[in-house]
């Protein structure tokens, strides 16, 4: 696995290759995660391996355009890699693990096209807009594999001119833990069975739309007395404090709960606690906090865009309302109002969440690894691989 940052930068990135890594290794596989960062980051997780890099301000990313010589004799010794960030990662992987005929497999886990300028920041948005279009292709081309999470966003793919075949995978989740959650007490926040409670859940940034999400949710609080919301994550400092600042300008301070990071072991038993999940983001790629709410049971509140567009089933498992605040707000005044309707979704969307069941993806991933390995180096591929991959061929 290749990422520009991983732990203990939070991200749904940095999540997903943790747990597929662990459930990987589970089943009898070495993971290596090459990465940038402080040499003294992290925790004892074995077989994390970083180069050392330039911050970049407080966002947990590191400029580098180098790994050390040890880990680039190490990288070199892999089966196949994994690439998580097409950019600096990306441009690594060609260099180390091309010419030696290492299988590369790129996941696209961003919206790079609605944020360019946070990997570009140095151009103007045409310019950075351009490149971008002129970079995707050429990288997609170069790897032996093109996945994305989701339909909607491989179609964003192909609308950024990439034209190798896009294999669609979901990210998985580790969905055990949020269905069998026991939720913390609502006593705790000063709540009752009564009250109904709005969950966010995800990084404190401005790509997530928050201040969206807060100006509609104060509307709802007008015409519902009893409802709550409940933001759970962090962020930069300058993201936080114009959040706060948002949220006394429109008077909710009484009606939010603000949580800060939280640790992910922790996660579910909050998300079991909540009514419904509620997000404004449009910039995701594979939405893995709407389905980490879906399996606790809830039902999703979202805006119809690839990623949320592609996870929840309007009017079944959620609503997905047009990116408009008038209409945002009455969608999640609607489900604050109809609790029968609620459980209902609550209980479809715990349905649709098990098509991301870590177990079922990580197999899945697995099984393209093995084939992948077997077409660059038939002659090394042991028998299992082998059967694994003919057996491949005969389910498609």
């Amino acid at each position: 696995m290749m990422a520009d940052a991983y732990k203990p930068h939070l991200s749904g990135v940095t999540n997903y290759i943790a747990l597929n890594k662990r459930y990987l290794e589970a089943a009898g596989h070495e993971v290596y995660v090459f990465t940038f960062g402080d040499l003294e980051d992290g925790d004892e997780e074995p077989r994390v391996i970083r180069s050392p890099g330039i911050p970049l301000s407080d966002t947990g990313f590191y400029l580098s355009l180098r790994y050390t010589p040890q880990a680039r004799r190490l990288l070199q010794t892999m089966d196949v890699v994994h690439v998580h960030h097409p950019f600096l990662s990306g441009r690594l992987a060609l260099r180390y693990a091309r010419p030696l005929r290492i299988p590369i497999v790129f996941t696209n886990h961003t919206r790079y096209d609605l944020y360019a300028q946070t990997y570009l920041p140095f151009l103007p948005e045409e310019m950075s807009e351009s490149l971008l279009r002129a970079y995707l292709p050429a990288f997609c081309e170069a790897v032996d594999l093109v996945i994305s999470p989701s339909a909607g966003v491989a179609q964003v793919l192909r609308d950024l001119g990439v034209k190798v075949p896009i294999e669609i995978v979901p990210n998985g989740v580790e969905l055990n833990r949020f269905r069998e959650a026991q939720p913390l007490p609502r006593a705790e926040f000063g709540w009752s069975s009564q009250e109904i409670v709005f969950v966010y859940a995800g990084r404190i940034a401005p790509e997530k739309n928050l201040p969206f999400l807060l100006r509609a949710f104060a509307g709802v609080a007008q015409a519902v007395p009893n409802v709550y919301l409940l933001l759970i994550g962090g962020g930069q400092k300058q993201s936080e404090e114009e959040l706060r600042e948002l949220i006394a300008e429109l008077g909710i301070e009484r009606r939010v709960r603000w949580t800060g990071q939280v640790p992910y072991e922790h996660l579910p038993a909050y998300l079991a606690m909540g009514d419904v999940f509620v997000t404004a983001s449009v910039t995701e790629v594979h939405p893995l906090s709407v389905i980490e709410a879906m399996g606790s049971g809830l039902p999703v509140v979202g805006i119809r865009s690839p990623g949320v567009g592609d996870t929840v089933v309007h009017g079944e498992s959620g609503f997905l309302a047009p990116h408009d605040l008038a209409a945002f707000t009455a969608y999640l005044t609607r489900i604050s109002l109809e609790p029968e309707r609620r459980r209902e979704m609550g209980h479809r969307a715990r349905q649709e969440a098990e098509k991301y069941d870590i177990q079922r993806t990580s197999q899945i991933m697995l099984a393209h690894y093995e084939r992948l390995i077997f077409a660059s180096r038939p002659q090394q591929a042991s028998l299992g691989v082998r059967l694994r991959a003919i057996w491949e061929r005969m389910r498609r």
